[in-house]
């Protein structure tokens, strides 16, 4: 038996810009609604047009598309602009997931704003949702979005995001998780992490560890990854009280002195328990076996 996807016509449909969810992965994965506020649409706007057409042909879906990215967005918004005044129905899709989580449209969205235009937001598929849901981390959590580019960023958003006691979910592409991997590990010691590859695809895979244990990937691998960091650990064996330059003097007599030549050295100037001292120099011990 055949669904009728098409019970509202365009005419009954609220007139405005729709923000449609598109699947992450399996194109299985998008709501009856989406298909048919796509099916109503006038105008469809999509980051890539040729990732967009392989959805549209999957569920004859014959709206005409309009490319519209990151290096278009501020010269196309008067004309769409124009066209949702003109009384048209508009759908922003992005190539997977919610539209304007960490991709273009917010600038869309502003100006839709101001000039009273109705904008209705899809609930539908999401990376951040789908990788928090499945961490058992804190479901109280801070979405970063894309890993920084340059190290100067890396280091000083990092060290900001290590303080909040709450999950953090990332972004960042396969090519450069091996180059994110050791700044994780010096900022966020004494957390678990999941590393979430090709959600819904079939070849997802779910990576759970400690932090102080992740390794980097040998063969190379493809497409974009969603990270989780839990919330500080309660766990006592990882200290709370050592500060970075602490764990970076300690890291760097690891291996010259004896774990009660260090705990006397870093404890005889400050107030640093020796416990505390005497528990990380346990897992950096740990790490290296």
């Amino acid at each position: 038996m055949m669904l009728n996807l098409d019970i509202e016509s365009n005419k009954k449909l609220k007139k405005g810009l729709y923000l449609v969810p598109t699947p992450i992965g399996n194109l299985q994965d998008i709501t009856l609604r989406a298909i048919q506020i796509l099916k109503n649409s006038d105008y469809i706007l999509c980051e890539d047009t040729r990732n967009s057409k392989k959805l549209l042909k999957n569920y004859s879906i014959h709206s005409k598309l309009v490319a519209y990215h990151k290096f278009n967005e501020r010269r196309m918004l008067s004309k769409i602009i124009g066209i949702l005044n003109k009384g048209s129905i508009v759908s922003l899709i992005s190539d997977a997931g919610t539209p304007t989580i960490s991709d273009p449209g917010n600038i869309l969205i502003n100006e839709c704003n101001k000039n009273n235009i109705d904008i209705i937001p899809l609930p539908g598929p999401s990376a951040v949702i789908s990788a928090v849901s499945i961490s058992g981390f804190s479901s109280k959590f801070f979405f970063y979005g894309f890993f920084p580019e340059k190290e100067k960023n890396i280091k000083k958003d990092l060290e900001f995001l290590s303080q909040l006691d709450t999950s953090i979910v990332f972004f960042i592409s396969a090519k450069k998780i091996n180059k994110a991997i050791p700044q994780i590990k010096k900022k966020f010691t004494g957390r678990k992490i999941i590393i979430c590859r090709e959600i819904s695809k079939m070849y997802e895979e779910f990576i759970r560890t400690d932090i102080e244990t992740i390794k980097e990937f040998r063969n190379d691998i493809k497409g974009e990854i969603t990270i989780v960091i839990s919330e500080k650990s309660n766990n006592k064996n990882a200290s709370q009280m050592l500060s970075e330059s602490d764990k970076d003097n300690i890291k760097g007599v690891i291996n010259k002195l004896s774990i009660k030549e260090i705990v006397k050295l870093m404890c005889k100037d400050n107030k640093i328990p020796k416990k505390d001292v005497y528990n990380y120099c346990l897992s950096l011990k740990k790490n290296e076996k």
